[in-house]
């Protein structure tokens, strides 16, 4: 006899000008199933989750909860049925403490006595240690995401969506959300999890549904199906792993001392005596669980933060003392985490954010005016180079996908040719054909000469791109080790703090007794 889907949905579609987001999407979710939802960036996604949790409602279809139809027209009417959603990017205030944060997520919260009792057992019962009394702004970014969590779990929900919730953790914190999540499962808690990382698919979900364009393209039970053969089904085609073409490396190009620099916010990390040597053709790759300073270190290598001239060297010329533009002429280019508002401008087209970078090293100004018509060739060029999806480069930059917009953001600096480029967190979010895009871009670069520095809390991409890694933790940078032969144990006590080889050595010693 089957069993009785917790969550039925049948036949649903959802159309936006130009754009069908959804169309006759149909699967169920059983109880206690974690159920998995891959596909590329734009593939409707989003917009199926949304329509889950009430945010958005669908053109035609029905869904179904225990047999009976679901309907929700808010979020709250969502979370009165029994589902809860833990969103990618948080939504936490770090100037209130835990039992604040997860009070103005409840519909009738208890006397703030009462609700830190709950969150301590409930965070104690599941393997999620959290004190109520502690500043958000305090806490590491797995201790945020166990934030997010305990609130919704404080709703006993029978449906738990997790959007990728593994993108800011360590592999440390992974296994604890893993034994988390398994545990909610036996309980008979359902989980929709969305994630582009497919061995933690295989690893955690019972079942998988992919989209493609808006489509239902088929369904697998990930532990038997390899992660090629399901990003094959996500994109329609076989994906190459990124190679490099030419791995020798030259003279250093990027020369960092005695970095320290305070952070412009109450809650920013403090850089402390940070110190690299990039080499011509070297892809450098840092890693850390976020905020241990990587917002800071690509404030000061692109000279949004300046410091003394000496502390930062280029091709043997110091430039701690200088701004982005004089940096960018010089060859050194950034591109950092955040799409929209920082590496874009969200309501200018894709021509006028070409130009804010690319003015200097692709000559589109003659005589103080803009060359418009350079311009847009060169969005065009990255465009058609990146294989960026948009209808054209005068759409603005808020109406693209968030992989296709990193996909343009990333191609802008490569294009022009950098000596230098530093990159956080380059494949933030994006499915695995544009990551796997980006990082044989990066790969090509360095090949061609560039040194290049990859800031990334993905640790799979930093191993497969990186020649060199160092931990980033608590704005201190350790030692350098080649990522070849290295575990992800090694990084794992690396990130956690343990930063010179004599640290890592005895840690080693005693792990193997």
């Amino acid at each position: 006899m089957s069993q009785t889907a917790l969550l039925s949905i049948k036949g649903i579609t959802k159309a936006y000008p130009g754009v069908v987001a959804n169309s006759d999407v149909s699967f169920d979710i059983l109880p206690g199933e974690v159920h998995a939802l891959l596909g590329e960036n734009g593939a409707g996604k989003s917009t199926l989750v949304k329509m889950i949790y009430g945010l958005v409602r669908p053109d035609s279809g029905t869904m179904e909860m225990n047999g009976t139809p679901y309907t929700p027209t808010e979020p709250r009417a969502a979370r009165a049925s029994g589902v809860a959603m833990v969103f990618q990017h948080f939504s936490l205030f770090e100037a209130l403490n835990v039992a604040e944060n997860i009070s103005l997520g409840m519909e009738n919260p208890p006397a703030q006595r009462d609700l830190a009792r709950q969150i301590r057992e409930v965070s104690e019962a599941y393997g999620l240690p959290l004190d109520p009394d502690r500043l958000v702004g305090d806490l590491s970014a797995g201790e945020r995401q166990r934030v997010e969590i305990i609130r919704c779990l404080l709703q006993d929900p029978k449906l738990l969506v997790m959007d990728e919730p593994t993108s800011v953790l360590t592999p440390q914190e992974v296994e604890i959300l893993f034994h988390t999540l398994r545990k909610l499962s036996s309980e008979g808690t359902s989980i929709l999890y969305i994630s582009h990382k497919l061995e933690e698919i295989r690893a955690l979900c019972d079942e998988a549904t992919i989209l493609r364009l808006g489509k239902v393209v088929g369904k697998c039970t990930p532990r038997d199906t390899s992660a090629a053969e399901m990003a094959e089904m996500m994109v329609g085609k076989s994906l190459a792993s990124p190679a490099r073409v030419n791995a020798d490396m030259g003279e250093v190009v990027l020369k960092v001392a005695g970095l320290s620099v305070e952070p412009a916010t109450p809650f920013g990390t403090p850089l402390r005596h940070v110190g690299i040597e990039l080499h011509a053709g070297e892809v450098l790759g840092i890693g850390g669980v976020a905020g241990n300073g990587q917002d800071e270190l690509l404030a000061a290598l692109s000279g949004e933060v300046t410091t003394a001239p000496g502390t930062v060297v280029l091709n043997r010329v110091p430039i701690g003392d200088t701004g982005p533009n004089d940096r960018r002429a010089l060859g050194l280019l950034c591109a950092p985490e955040e799409r929209l508002g920082h590496a874009a401008a969200p309501d200018m087209s894709l021509i006028e954010n070409a130009l804010l970078t690319a003015r200097q090293r692709k000559g589109l100004d003659r005589s103080g005016f803009v060359d418009w018509r350079a311009t847009r060739a060169y969005a065009e060029e990255v465009i058609q180079a990146f294989d960026v999806r948009t209808p054209g480069p005068d759409n603005a930059a808020r109406a693209l996908s968030g992989g296709n917009l990193q996909k343009f953001v990333i191609g802008r600096e490569i294009l022009q040719d950098p000596k230098v480029l530093v990159v956080n967190q380059p494949t933030w979010g994006v499915d695995a054909s544009a990551a796997a895009a980006i990082r044989q871009a990066i790969l090509d670069l360095a090949g061609q000469g560039a040194g290049v520095i990859v800031i990334s809390q993905d640790l799979d991409e930093l191993l497969e791109v990186a020649d060199n890694f160092c931990a980033l933790n608590e704005g201190r940078l350790s030692n350098l080790r080649a990522t070849k032969g290295l575990t992800m144990e090694t990084i794992g006590l690396m990130l956690g703090g343990a930063h010179d080889m004599h640290d890592l050595d005895e840690e080693a010693l005693h792990a193997d007794a």
